[in-house]
């Protein structure tokens, strides 16, 4: 594994924990209690520090009575510091940042050293709280304007976390957003619904008749401001019907039919269209008043402008199904990063029947039941993980997971740390305290892949955890116990490591209690097809191919090849084909595939009886045994007599004398 990978493995980890704790944060908020918005607030607040390592956060809302001020309004501070006043005017302390929150641009700052010249005062003004890093984020509704921002703060030590956390945090800053728009949008409701009260009241409701005869349309002073008509505008039904909104006007045509044909009473909301795409929402009563001596037959009715209301409950839904979709987005992702965590740890299958092979899986299965530490040897791409999730799986920790340190892949500064875990402020960087593996591993399997590169002076407190189970953070006087099943696992020659110097003797014999080693693919030519087959097998699937056929020159041209990566190498050329592959035959040709000099390819005869050659002249012409031609050919010695005698080879002219 590359360092990018192990960094992003412990990435994939932080922002897992950080996702779930955004994922159940945002929930608190959907169906909360508008009441409650500001305790919930300042409870998010809390626990996004807490989990980031943040020591400071505000949310500033634009002041209603003071166009361009931001007001503080909720602030996290669970460290000492100088205060922060009551009237905190960002417009006199952080004009720059306020700048950027009404252009709606968020400030990204892990050092504030990194702020632009014209930030002086905003810097001023963070290093007076000793403010290290500065994150903050506008927020909207709906996509109008900047309504109110969030901010964090590192106070004492910079913040290093990777851009997909910051970026989460504008997510943070949204979800505030819609649970105080939903509170503005119920105070709003219960306003206009005080108004509708007064109106009614104040006699400002508009009154409206329509006599039927004649088709014309009468209302009072308050009836025509309301339908945007003027005080000496002649009105007919039809006039009426055009000002209605065009979505709304069959409705109220039918319900006018009703109450005139069935003597229905009206109560309907609709939309009257005000011109410039200017719209007002009302609200009519009325009913049918039967024909006399000196009154027409009319419908009479009663109109209140309820856009008002009306606008709150749209405000309040959006932000409802805002929040839902917020939810249900971090969820979703949520669910996303668990299964490429699950991807990246899973299990995979050894595949084989060679001598070797069968060698390998027959050791695993009598130390897996134990608590034995175990060393894996092999050449990179062999399969040393799968071999440590095999033991796993037949061992008594199968239901813990296997928790992995790539040794070489880290600095040599941060390995310390990554294995033991670290107190907050224990070096530079280190704004939060941090588990190490063998913490987390407790109870668990702890796979140390490519021990050989662990740091020389690290090596004697590897060997204490391992002999007493017993190490302490960086940065901690306490000691911490655990439980841990060490597997080990290495490329290099170990014993050779330590006759350089580079590898201490005690935890070489400390790690090498049960050695496994893994022979290479070239051992081992006849699993060649058991493992095509096998990728073949689990790549196709997801690639939706069917292959049925893989053409023997192919494969033991695959066979001939010596692997110098391995099975990892195999299973590159496997899906490289696969990708080129449009029928049921797959095609596969190895790296450096055998040739004459002339660029001619060779027979298949011809190039397996120069490699059959190759092999018994470097043991002598013999076929049986340890170490005989058969075995590093990985065939029977009766299969391997049977291509000699087809090829015309004859291995008495190769023995040594």
């Amino acid at each position: 594994m590359t360092a990018q990978g192990v960094a992003t493995n412990s990435d994939l980890e932080k922002r897992l924990r950080f996702e779930s704790m955004l994922a159940d944060l945002s929930s608190g908020f959907v169906n909360l209690d508008p009441e409650k918005v500001d305790g919930e607030i300042e409870i998010a607040q809390r626990r996004v520090c807490e989990c980031l390592g943040l020591d400071l956060a505000a949310l500033w809302q634009l002041s209603p009575d003071e166009p361009g001020v931001m007001r503080m309004t909720h602030l996290y501070r669970p460290i000492e510091g100088p205060p922060v006043p009551d009237d905190f005017d960002a417009r006199e302390f952080n004009p720059w940042t306020l700048e950027r929150i009404f252009a709606a641009e968020a400030v990204w700052l892990r050092k504030i050293t990194d702020a632009p010249p014209e930030a002086a005062k905003d810097c001023e003004t963070w290093r007076y709280f000793d403010i290290r890093s500065v994150f903050c984020f506008p927020f909207s509704t709906g996509g109008d304007s900047i309504i109110g921002a969030v901010s964090y703060h590192a106070v004492g030590e910079e913040c290093t976390w990777p851009d997909e956390i910051v970026h989460r945090l504008e997510l943070v800053a949204q979800v505030f957003a819609n649970a105080l728009q939903r509170k503005r949008s119920h105070a709003m409701l219960a306003e206009s619904e005080e108004r509708l009260k007064l109106a009614a009241a104040s006699a400002e409701i508009g009154m409206w008749s329509l006599d039927i005869a004649e088709q014309r349309f009468w209302a009072n002073e308050r009836g025509r401001e309301i339908f945007g008509f003027g005080i000496d505008d002649e009105v007919t039904m039809a006039r009426f019907l055009d000002k209605v909104h065009p979505a709304s006007r069959e409705p109220v045509a039918e319900a006018v039919r009703r109450a005139v044909e069935e003597d229905l009473p009206i109560d309907i909301e609709y939309r009257i269209a005000l011109g410039s795409d200017a719209e007002r929402w009302v609200h009519s009563c009325g009913r049918m008043q039967a024909a006399s001596a000196v009154q027409p037959q009319r419908l009479l009715g009663a109109t209140v402008d309820i856009t008002e209301r009306k606008t709150a409950e749209d405000d309040l839904q959006r932000s409802f199904l805002e929040v839902q979709a917020l939810r249900r987005r971090l969820e979703l992702e949520n669910e996303y990063l668990r299964q490429e965590h699950s991807l990246r740890h899973g299990s995979g299958r050894i595949v084989g029947e060679s001598a070797g092979i069968t060698e390998v899986l027959s050791l695993v299965e009598q130390v897996a039941p134990t608590e034995t530490t175990v060393l894996i040897e092999g050449e990179t791409g062999t399969g040393k993980e799968l071999v440590a999730r095999r033991i796993l799986e037949l061992s008594e920790r199968s239901e813990r997971p296997l928790v992995k340190v790539n040794c070489a892949a880290l600095p040599s500064t941060l390995v310390e740390s990554e294995l033991f875990g670290r107190e907050k402020g224990a070096y530079t960087g280190a704004v939060s305290r941090e588990a190490g593996r063998f913490e987390i591993a407790d109870g668990a399997t702890l796979l140390l892949d490519e021990i050989a590169e662990l740091p020389y002076e690290l090596q004697s407190k590897l060997l204490r955890v391992l002999e007493e189970g017993e190490f302490e953070r960086v940065g901690s006087p306490k000691t911490l116990t655990t439980d841990v099943r060490v597997i080990a696992a290495t490329n290099r020659d170990l014993e050779a490591e330590v006759e350089a110097g580079r590898f201490r003797r005690d935890l070489f014999f400390r790690l090498a209690v049960f050695p496994i080693r893994i022979p290479p693919l070239r051992e081992r030519r006849g699993d060649v097809p058991l493992l095509v087959w096998a990728m073949v097998q689990e790549i196709a699937g997801g690639m939706n191919k069917a292959v049925e056929n893989i053409r023997r020159s192919d494969m033991e041209r695959l066979q001939r090849y010596d692997w110098p990566g391995n099975v990892r190498e195999l299973r590159n050329i496997v899906e490289r084909a696969l990708i080129l592959c449009n029928g049921p035959t797959l095609r596969l040709t190895p790296p450096g595939a055998a040739t004459h000099g002339n660029g001619s390819e060779l027979t298949l005869d011809e190039a397996q009886r120069r490699h059959i050659l190759k092999v018994l002249g470097s043991v002598g012409g013999r076929i049986r045994g340890d170490g005989g031609a058969a075995e590093l050919l990985g065939v029977k010695p009766t299969t391997l007599r049977s291509r000699m005698q087809r090829l015309g080879i004859d291995p008495k002219e190769l023995r040594d004398d």
